[in-house]
């Protein structure tokens, strides 16, 4: 099977398996983008993760904490469609360039480039989305109905550079997202594997290191990440770009700030990459089968 047509059969059920996901653990998404906008020179309203939720289910019902959970299940597929597929397609160059391997730096740097991929087609906009429905909720006068009516209004306001508030920000989180994730996920299949490339390796196993590999990168970009949301939220305006907002947290709020969020975005992350490699590395297994690689 042509490496194209592999590609393209991933995305689709690697991105329901990422919706099903999101939809399970969307309160944590929700939990920590609040967090994470929530200023400590402003008078922060939450105490901690506990204090948000409850919170949130008494000034708006459990629901409330599926605010902005649309952006992100409508952007499962074309995110997972780009991350695979860029991913596949900057190893495929890489082996290509260097005698058919792919080392350690090259599967860091593949990830790279998935995550600036996905960063500018699919994440940005999407997050963007997310934090101001998220940061809406909260605000003194909410005027988002619903996502289609929220689009409307952001495009009106802002033109459709409103929806791409936080690129920078995003592509810095993004990619070091990715590259940490397929080098963690790429360096474990290798030692477990142990030199034997068909080492079959269980789904369980799969999980084990996706979700190790999805702890790494949170531990490894946090800061990014509450960057990101605060240029994509409501207030953005404050902030003149990605390192005067970098400037103002620490000016204003201390190191710790560049923290805020982590449990929350740690276990939704974690199950997140782990359920994702799972489907993806299971897809793989049956499409080769499938279409078994014609040896030269």
């Amino acid at each position: 099977m042509p490496p194209s047509s592999l590609e393209m059969a991933l995305p689709r059920p690697c991105g329901i398996a990422g919706g099903i996901e999101i939809c399970i653990t969307f309160p944590t998404e929700y939990v920590k983008t609040q967090l994470q906008l929530d200023e400590r020179s402003a008078k922060p309203i939450y105490k901690g993760p506990i204090h948000c939720v409850k919170l949130t289910v008494k000034d708006h019902g459990v629901r409330g904490l599926y605010r902005g959970l649309s952006p992100l299940l409508y952007g499962s597929i074309p995110k997972a469609a780009v991350r695979f597929g860029a991913n596949e397609y900057f190893k495929n160059q890489w082996r290509d360039r260097h005698n058919g391997t792919l080392s350690k730096t090259g599967s860091l740097f593949c990830g790279l480039g998935a995550g600036v991929s996905e960063a500018i087609l699919a994440v940005t906009p999407m997050e963007t989305v997310k934090v101001k429905f998220i940061n809406d909720q909260t605000s003194k006068n909410p005027k988002f109905k619903g996502f289609s009516h929220g689009i409307r209004e952001i495009v009106k306001e802002q033109g459709l550079r409103g929806t791409y508030q936080g690129l920078t920000a995003t592509i810095m989180k993004q990619g070091s997202n990715q590259a940490i994730r397929f080098f963690v996920m790429d360096s474990l299949r290798e030692w477990y594997r142990g030199g034997d490339p068909n080492k079959y390796i269980n789904p369980l196993i799969t999980a084990l290191f996706g979700g190790f590999a999805g702890a790494c990168s949170v531990f490894g970009n946090t800061p990014l990440d509450v960057v990101k949301t605060r240029m994509q939220g409501l207030e953005a305006s404050k902030y003149k770009n990605t390192m005067d907002c970098i400037v103002k947290i620490w000016k204003y709020e201390g190191a710790k700030a560049f923290y805020k969020g982590t449990v929350p975005r740690l276990s939704r992350v974690c199950l997140d990459v782990a359920i994702v490699f799972v489907i993806y590395d299971e897809i793989v297994k049956i499409l080769n089968k499938a279409w078994p690689e014609k040896s030269s």
